[in-house]
C-alpha cells in the first residue's frame, strides 16, 4: 500500500499550478491581517474532506512525556489519515511551575513545541501550510502585550513562522465544486494576566468584525452547493466574555449558522459529553436562557416531518459547539469529516498506544451530537433525489490492507442490543484516492418509524492480519430526529452555565444576604437596651408554659447577636471594604511589570503601562477568586458565627431554666435530657470551621508568593486588629488563615459564664485552630 507521502507527490505536481494561483490570490482583510486561502483538495472520494483537531497540548518542562508521546503517536497517525488540515486549538504550552502555584512563559517549552511540530510534520509527510495553531489562556500567561518580548507564540508558533499575523485566519477547502470554509480566531487576553485570573476568552469588537467578514467571504458569490462553515478557537462559549459593546461570539456564529464550532480548554476531567447545540430559538424562551441551558439540545426536532417538501420555511439559525478534550492527560485527537455537507467526527485516544486502524463513520449522523434543526426536512425531501441519503458511509484509515468492512445495525431494547442488520460495505474506486471510503446501500425506510435512539450502528473492519477493529456504536435517525441526552453535573457546570453572565448576579445575591445578616443585629442594639431586654425576657420565660416552649427563642437569639457589637461592626466594615476598595495589590502580569490593584470588577489598569482605555481588565476572570471567597469563606464564616450565637442562646435558656419555678418540671427536664446534645453541638460548630480555614488557606496561599504581594486586608483576620487592639499581637500569628477563629475567640472569651468552655480539650482545640 502506497504511503500518504507517495500518493501526495503526483497529486502535488498535477495541481501545482492551481494551488499556486490559489495561494497567490489570497486576500488580506483590511487592517486585520486575515489571510484568506483557497486550497483545492484533489482526489477521491470527491464528496468528502477531513481535518484533524488537537487541543490543550500543555507541553511542559516538568512533563517531557507529553512532547514525547506527541512526537511518537501523532506523526504516524497523520501520515495514515492524510488530512486536508491540522488544527491545534490552544494551550500549546503549560507555562506553569512544577507545583502549579505560579505561571510564566518559558521559552524552553516553546522551543520544544517548535521542534516537536516540525518533527511531526516531517514524519507525516504533510505540508506545514496545512497546520494552524491558535493561542489559549496558558499561552498568554504573563504576556504584557502581544508581540512583546514575553510573547513566544509570535516567535515559535506555526502561524507566526508562516507569516499569519492576524487574529483571524481562514482557509477554504474546495472539492468537487463544494466549498468548506474554516475560520480560526484568537480571543486570548491582549494583556495576559497570570493564573488564576486568566480563564476566559476576551474577544474585542474588532475581532468580531473581522470574524464576521471572514465568515461572509463567500456569501455574495454563486455556488453550486451551500458553503459549509466551521470555526475553531480555544475558548468555549460558556467561557467567552462579552465585548465592551455587549456583543458575543455566539451572535456571530448564529448569524452565519455554522455547522460546528471546534474548541478546547475544558479537558476531559469534566466529562466526555462537552457538546452544546445553540439556536436562535432560545431567545423565545424565558429569560433564564441567557444564564443557563439545561439540556445539550435546544429547539431540536422530536417529531417526524410531515413530508410536505413544498412548504419549507426558513430554518432557525443554529450551530453545534464541540469541545474535544485534551492531549495533556487524555491524549485525544479528533478527526472531523465533511461528507456532502454533513459534518461528523470521531475521537481517538492514544493513551493505550498508536492506532493501526481508524474508522470514521460519516453517514448516518450520530443522533445525539450531530443533528441540526433542518435535518428532518432534508432527510425527507432529499431522499428521492440524493443517493447519499440511501447509503451508509465510513472512512477507514489503516496501516495494513483492509480485507473487509461490515456495517452492523442493532436495535436497543431495555439496555440490550440485538443485531438486526449485517451488511458488507464496498470500497469506492477512483483516481488519486486520498482515503478509503466504504459504502453500503440500505433500506433506510425500514428504520423510519423508530425513535431516534432505538437503532444503533457500528462499523467493523478486518485487516490482512485478521485483526478486528470496531468503531464506536452510535444511535441514528433516518428521519433526522434528535436523541435526547443530558449533561452530568460537572458537564453542566462548565458547558450549560454562562459564567460571564452569572458572575455579578451570584456576587450581588450573596452580598444582599450578608449585609442584612450583619445589619440586623447591629441595628437591634440601637433600639433595645440589652439589660432591660434580658430582664423582660427572663420574666416572660418564667411565665411561659411548657407547651409554648421552643428550643431557640428568636428574642434570645437576637439579643446574643446584638451583644457581639464589635464583631458585627467589623464584619460590616469588611463587607464594605470588599465592595469599595482594593482587595490586594501585586504583579498580575510579570514580576518586572507594574503592580496592579485587584477588585471585584477586575485588575485596575491605572498604573499599567500601554494599557487600553478600559479601567479594569480580567472581568469576569476575577470571579475565580471573588466567588469562592464570598461563597465558601465569608458566607460560611458569618453563618457559623450566627450558629455560635444560637448555641449561646440555648445556654441562656438553660441558665434561665435553672431559676424557673419548681412547678415547670417539664421545662427543666427538657434541657436536662438534651444537655449532651448542646455539649456536642458546640464541638460540631468548631469542627465546621476547619473546612472554612482550609478553603481560605487555599484561596490566599498563592498570593503569599512573589507573584502577588498582598498589601490590603483580603483576609478576614487582617481586618480585626482595627477593632480589637487588645488582641492585636495574637492576631498577627493568624494573618492569612484565621478567617473564622479570629471572630470565634471574641465570641468565646467574653466576660460572663454563659459560654464557658467545659474542659481543657475544647480550649486546646480552639487554640490550635487559632494558630493554624
Amino acid at each position: 500500500m502506497d504511503s500518504p507521502l507517495q500518493r501526495r507527490r503526483p497529486a502535488a505536481f498535477l495541481f501545482a499550478l492551481r494551488l499556486l494561483l490559489s495561494v497567490c490570490g489570497a486576500a488580506r482583510a483590511c487592517g486585520g491581517g486575515d489571510l484568506r486561502r483557497v486550497v483545492e483538495v484533489p482526489g477521491e472520494p470527491g464528496s468528502v474532506v477531513w481535518a484533524v483537531q488537537l487541543s490543550d497540548l500543555h507541553l511542559s518542562a516538568f512533563h517531557p512525556e507529553r512532547a514525547a508521546d506527541f512526537r511518537r503517536h501523532v506523526g504516524d497517525a497523520l501520515a495514515m489519515v492524510d488530512p486536508a488540515l491540522v488544527l491545534i486549538t490552544g494551550d500549546i504550552t503549560d507555562a506553569k511551575s512544577k507545583d502549579l502555584l505560579s505561571s510564566r512563559q518559558e521559552e524552553f517549552e516553546w522551543i520544544e513545541y517548535q521542534r516537536v511540530i516540525d518533527d511531526v510534520a516531517n514524519k507525516s509527510g504533510l505540508n506545514k501550510e496545512l497546520f494552524y495553531d491558535s493561542r489559549g489562556n496558558h499561552d498568554s500567561y504573563g504576556v504584557p502585550e502581544v508581540g512583546g518580548m514575553f510573547d513566544f507564540y509570535k516567535k515559535h508558533s506555526i502561524n507566526a513562522r508562516l507569516g499569519r499575523s492576524g487574529a483571524v485566519q481562514s482557509i477554504t477547502l474546495q472539492n468537487n465544486d463544494r466549498k468548506h470554509l474554516f475560520v480560526g480566531f484568537d480571543s486570548a487576553m491582549g494583556v495576559g494576566l497570570r493564573s488564576p485570573t486568566n480563564i476566559f476568552g476576551q474577544p474585542t469588537d474588532r475581532l468580531l468584525s473581522d470574524l464576521d467578514a471572514a465568515l461572509s467571504q463567500w456569501d455574495n458569490q454563486s455556488t453550486s452547493y451551500p458553503v459549509t462553515k466551521i470555526a475553531f478557537g480555544h475558548f468555549p462559549i460558556s467561557f467567552s466574555a462579552l465585548t465592551t459593546s455587549g456583543r458575543s461570539i455566539k451572535d456571530i456564529f448564529l448569524k452565519h449558522s455554522l455547522s460546528a464550532y471546534l474548541c478546547g480548554h475544558l479537558h476531559t476531567n469534566f466529562g466526555r459529553n462537552l457538546k452544546r447545540h445553540h439556536t436562535s430559538e432560545q431567545h423565545r424562551f424565558s429569560s433564564y436562557e441567557q444564564y443557563f441551558q439545561f439540556d445539550i439540545h435546544k429547539g431540536m426536532s422530536t417529531a417526524v416531518s410531515s413530508g410536505n417538501c413544498s412548504a419549507r420555511t426558513e430554518s432557525a439559525a443554529e450551530f453545534w459547539e464541540w469541545e474535544m478534550g485534551d492531549w495533556r492527560s487524555a491524549r485525544s485527537m479528533r478527526i472531523l469529516a465533511i461528507d456532502s455537507g454533513y459534518v461528523s467526527y470521531a475521537d481517538m485516544d492514544f493513551r493505550s498506544g498508536s492506532k493501526d486502524v481508524i474508522i470514521v463513520p460519516t453517514f448516518p449522523l450520530d443522533s445525539r451530537f450531530m443533528k441540526r434543526s433542518s435535518d428532518p426536512f432534508d432527510f425527507t425531501c432529499q431522499a428521492t433525489s440524493t443517493a447519499h441519503i440511501g447509503t451508509v458511509r465510513a472512512l477507514v484509515f489503516s496501516r495494513y490492507k483492509i480485507e473487509s468492512v461490515i456495517v452492523k445495525v442493532y436495535e436497543s431494547h431495555s439496555g440490550s442490543f440485538n443485531l438486526v442488520l449485517e451488511q458488507e460495505m464496498e470500497k469506492t474506486s477512483g483516481k488519486e484516492v486520498r482515503g478509503a471510503m466504504y459504502t453500503a446501500a440500505w433500506k433506510r425506510r425500514d428504520f423510519s418509524e423508530a425513535s431516534p435512539d432505538q437503532y444503533w450502528f457500528q462499523i467493523e473492519a478486518v485487516d490482512m492480519n485478521r485483526e478486528v477493529y470496531l468503531s464506536e456504536r452510535r444511535p441514528f435517525s433516518v428521519n433526522g430526529l434528535t436523541a435526547k441526552i443530558s449533561w452530568a453535573w460537572k458537564e453542566f457546570r462548565v458547558m450549560g452555565c454562562q459564567w460571564n453572565q452569572l458572575y455579578f448576579p451570584i456576587m450581588w445575591t450573596t452580598l444582599a444576604f450578608l449585609f442584612p445578616l450583619v445589619l440586623v443585629p447591629c441595628t437591634s442594639l440601637a433600639f433595645y437596651d440589652i439589660q432591660f431586654m434580658l430582664k423582660f425576657l427572663r420574666r416572660k420565660k418564667t411565665r411561659r408554659s411548657s407547651r409554648a416552649f421552643t428550643p431557640v427563642n428568636f428574642e434570645f437569639f437576637r439579643v446574643e447577636l446584638s451583644k457581639m457589637y464589635v464583631i458585627w461592626s467589623g464584619m460590616l466594615l469588611y463587607l464594605l471594604y470588599l465592595v469599595f476598595f482594593p482587595w490586594f495589590t501585586g504583579y498580575a502580569v510579570t514580576e518586572n511589570h507594574n503592580k496592579m490593584y485587584f477588585q471585584y470588577r477586575g485588575w485596575s489598569t491605572k498604573y499599567l503601562a500601554n494599557s487600553s482605555s478600559m479601567p479594569y481588565i480580567g472581568l469576569p476572570d476575577v470571579m475565580v477568586i471573588v466567588l469562592p471567597h464570598l461563597l465558601f469563606v465569608v458566607l460560611p464564616a458569618f453563618l457559623v458565627i450566627a450558629a455560635i450565637a444560637a448555641e449561646r442562646a440555648l445556654y441562656l435558656g438553660h441558665d434561665i431554666s435553672l431559676r424557673a419555678k419548681k412547678d415547670d418540671d417539664h421545662y427543666k427536664s427538657w434541657y436536662t435530657k438534651y444537655v449532651s446534645i448542646f455539649y456536642w453541638l458546640r464541638k460540631i460548630l468548631l469542627l465546621l470551621c476547619m473546612p472554612i480555614i482550609w478553603k481560605h488557606w487555599k484561596v490566599c496561599f498563592p498570593f503569599n508568593f512573589d507573584s502577588y504581594t498582598q498589601k490590603f486586608p483580603f483576609c478576614l483576620s487582617d481586618f480585626i486588629p482595627f477593632f480589637h487592639k487588645s488582641m492585636n499581637s495574637f492576631m498577627m500569628t493568624i494573618k492569612y488563615q484565621g478567617v473564622v477563629f479570629s471572630f470565634l475567640k471574641l465570641c468565646v472569651f467574653r466576660r460572663g459564664n454563659l459560654l464557658t468552655l467545659q474542659n481543657h480539650f475544647e480550649c486546646a482545640f480552639l487554640k490550635l485552630c487559632l494558630c493554624v
